[in-house]
C-alpha cells in the first residue's frame, strides 16, 4: 500500500446510529462479554471431561474458537469507533479487520461442513465411527480447517493491498473487502471477479460435503425405525439450526455487498451485515451446551461444583 491517498476511511454508518450510540455500546458490550464467556464456558467443560473429547466435540472446540476470533475482530472494533466524533477508522486497521471477518466467516463454514461429515459418519456407520474418525484424522481435519480459508483467501488479499484509495466513505459498521475496492482509485472489474471465484472456493467444496452427508443420512435412515429415526434426528438438531442460522446471516452480508439495497431503510442493513457475526457466535454455544444432554449434565456438574466449593473451604478454615 505504498501508493495510498487516503489513509482514513468514514464509516457512514455509525451517523444513522449516533442519537443511542451510547445504549448500543452498552449492549454490543453485553453481546461481546456473553459471546467469549458462553464459548470459553463450552470450551472448558469439554477439555476437563475425557468422556466428552469426541471428535464431534472437538469440532465444537474449533467452533467456538473461531466464533471467539471473530467477535473480537468486529465488536471492540465497533465499540471504540461508537465513542469517536469522526467514525473514521484508518486504512491499515480496515485492511487487518477485513482479513479477520473473511477468514472467520470461511473458517465457520468449514467447520460446520466438518461437523455434517460427522454426523454422516456417525449414523451411516456407527460401528466404524471409531477407527474412520481417528485421533490423527480428526486432527489434520483441524489443521486443515486452520490453515484453508487463510490460504485460500491471502491470494485475492494481497491484491487488495497494492491498492491506493480515492474514496473515504464505508456505509458499514465494519470493513469489507469489496468496499476496498469500490474506494479505490482504479476501476479493478477482476478484483471483483475473482472475488465471487474466492466465495465459490470458499462455499461449493463445503456445501458438496453438507449435500452429500444428509443425503446419506436420509437414505440410511428410511430404512431405520422410527424410535432410530427420532435418535438420528435429534443428534443433527444443533447442527442444521447452527448451519441454518450462519447460511442466512452470510447470504444477506453477500447480497448487500454485492447488490444495491438502498431501497431498504439503513437501520434494517446494519442489523442484517451484523448477524453473521453476532448472533451464531452467541446463540451456537446454547445449542451444543444445552442441547446435548451430556453436556448440559457436565456444565450443571460444573456450577454445583464451583457453588459448594467456598463453602467447603469456609468449613475448613472454621475446623482449623
Amino acid at each position: 500500500m505504498d501508493n495510498v491517498t487516503v489513509l482514513t476511511f468514514t464509516m457512514t454508518a455509525y451517523a444513522v446510529i449516533e442519537n443511542y450510540k451510547h445504549g448500543l455500546f452498552l449492549l454490543f458490550l453485553s453481546l461481546y462479554v456473553a459471546t467469549v464467556s458462553l464459548n470459553l464456558l463450552l470450551i472448558a467443560v469439554i477439555a476437563q471431561n475425557r468422556e466428552l473429547q469426541k471428535p464431534m466435540n472437538v469440532f465444537v472446540c474449533l467452533l467456538c474458537f473461531n466464533e471467539m476470533y471473530g467477535s473480537t475482530a468486529l465488536l471492540p472494533s465497533v465499540m471504540s469507533v461508537l465513542l469517536f466524533k469522526t467514525h473514521e477508522v484508518s486504512v491499515k486497521w480496515c485492511t487487518a479487520q477485513v482479513f479477520f471477518l473473511h477468514t472467520y466467516a470461511g473458517a465457520e463454514f468449514c467447520i460446520l461442513a466438518l461437523m455434517g461429515y460427522d454426523r454422516f459418519v456417525a449414523i451411516c456407520y456407527p460401528l466404524h465411527y471409531n477407527t474412520i474418525m481417528c485421533h490423527s484424522k480428526v486432527m489434520k481435519l483441524v489443521v486443515c480447517v486452520g490453515l484453508y480459508p487463510p490460504v485460500v483467501f491471502a491470494g485475492y488479499f494481497c491484491l487488495t493491498l497494492q491498492l491506493s484509495f480515492c474514496g473515504k466513505t464505508i456505509p458499514k459498521l465494519y470493513c469489507v473487502n469489496m468496499e476496498l475496492v469500490k474506494n479505490a482509485c482504479s476501476n479493478v472489474p477482476y478484483i471483483s471477479v475473482l472475488g465471487f471465484v474466492l466465495i465459490l472456493f470458499l462455499v461449493i467444496p463445503q456445501v458438496i460435503m453438507i449435500v452429500f452427508s444428509y443425503g446419506q443420512i436420509v437414505r440410511v435412515c428410511k430404512k431405520l425405525s422410527k424410535e432410530s429415526q427420532g435418535n438420528a434426528f435429534k443428534t443433527c438438531v444443533p447442527h442444521l439450526l447452527s448451519l441454518l442460522n450462519y447460511t442466512i446471516g452470510s447470504m444477506f452480508e453477500i447480497i448487500q455487498t454485492r447488490f444495491n439495497m438502498s431501497h431498504i431503510a439503513m437501520e434494517v442493513r446494519i442489523f442484517l451485515s451484523l448477524y453473521f457475526v453476532i448472533i451464531p457466535p452467541i446463540t451456537n454455544p446454547v445449542l451444543y451446551g444445552l442441547g446435548a444432554q451430556i453436556v448440559r449434565v457436565h456444565i450443571i456438574k460444573l456450577f454445583i461444583k464451583y457453588k459448594t466449593l467456598p463453602s467447603k473451604v469456609a468449613k475448613r478454615v472454621t475446623t482449623a
